[in-house]
């Protein structure tokens, strides 16, 4: 009984700001290597630029090719030619395993398609899923810190809250006050009772004898 050869595609990558690189080192690794294991390649995909980034045209392309099941197995040269980031690299490798794609990484020595290349993309799952923990733990903890030392947290205020006092103590309405600033006319009440917590006396009993006459 015959086994069905994988089709491949091949994935290199060149940074521009890198004079010195070639595609065609990495395309003729890869081509050795697929030929190898007799491997079929259905398309050989280069990307030019950074791998910072996951919207790499080339990659995009290679995405395509996999979710549409064109292909059985994806090959690289190195996972920083194929990741911007390990949380890039498991997210893709899910997808892949979903899929039912297959992965190596030629320099890297990791090989889906055996068991210790498995045992890898496990590894690597919870290599991610540690840097996650840290990030959040970090994060939880800058937040806490910034609360204990009286720091406000969240996008600052950018009403006008001065100017809007100012013009309503000079007698103007809400809707004066919002065509003068050019403001909405939910800042203006938000900033008005914001202000009244902490005003004078006279401003909060003059804003009650505005509302009764219903100078709005």
């Amino acid at each position: 009984m015959t086994t069905k050869a994988l089709r491949a595609v091949t994935y290199s990558r060149v940074s521009t700001h890198d004079k010195g690189q070639n595609p065609e080192v990495q395309r003729a690794e890869l081509n050795r290597y697929c030929k190898a294991r007799d491997w079929p390649i259905q398309e050989e995909v280069i990307d030019y630029g950074s791998g910072g980034t996951d919207q790499r045209p080339g990659l995009k392309g290679l995405m395509s090719l996999v979710r549409a099941r064109k292909v059985d197995v994806v090959v690289v040269t190195k996972l920083d030619r194929f990741a911007r980031s390990l949380r890039h690299l498991v997210t893709a490798l899910d997808e892949f395993t979903a899929l039912g794609v297959l992965f190596v990484s030629v320099g890297d020595q990791i090989d889906l398609t055996t068991a210790s290349g498995r045992l890898m993309l496990h590894l690597l799952a919870a290599f991610a899923e540690f840097e996650r923990a840290l990030i959040r733990e970090r994060t939880l903890m800058g937040l806490a810190h910034a609360r204990s030392i009286g720091k406000t947290l969240g996008r600052p205020i950018t009403r006008p809250d001065n100017e809007i006092l100012k013009l309503r103590s000079e007698g103007m309405s809400y809707t004066q006050i919002q065509k003068c600033l050019g403001c909405e006319r939910s800042a203006v009440y938000r900033a008005l009772k914001a202000v009244a917590k902490t005003s004078s006396q006279s401003f909060q009993v003059a804003e009650k004898t505005r509302h009764r006459k219903g100078a709005k």
